[in-house]
């Protein structure tokens, strides 16, 4: 059984940076799909950033130019690096991985419910 562990939330000021990580642990597929989703209270969980196997990112709009996701495929490992945070980008952070490659869809980021395995979420506060 995989699971997916999470680490790096924090807190930062306004326009400093912090780094997620994820490590998928147990049995990895082959080729999966591996993002980064946040959810604040009482919102529907919103995508970030998505890498396909091949090392092909897609970020949200909301995040786009600012943060950066990267995976380390023989490791099994994923990172977001986060700069100029806002205090709009305070959530909960989630790692979330899914056999084969990143499912399509019309918003650049599939979906939260296309992805089946989930971390248990790492908490990032930015203040102003």
């Amino acid at each position: 059984q995989i699971q997916l562990m999470e680490s790096g939330g924090g807190s930062v000021k306004s326009g400093g940076s912090l780094t997620l990580s994820c490590a998928a642990v147990g049995y990895v597929y082959r080729r999966y799909c591996i993002g980064w989703f946040r959810e604040i209270p009482g919102k529907e969980r919103e995508g970030v950033a998505v890498m396909d196997s091949d090392g092909k990112p897609t970020y949200g709009d909301s995040v786009k130019g600012r943060f950066i996701i990267s995976r380390n495929n023989a490791a099994d490992t994923a990172t977001l690096q986060m700069n100029f945070l806002t205090p709009e980008d305070s959530a909960t952070y989630y790692c979330a991985a899914g056999e084969g490659w990143c499912p399509r869809s019309i918003s650049p980021v599939p979906p939260y419910y296309d992805f089946v395995l989930w971390g248990q979420g790492t908490q990032v506060t930015v203040s102003s």
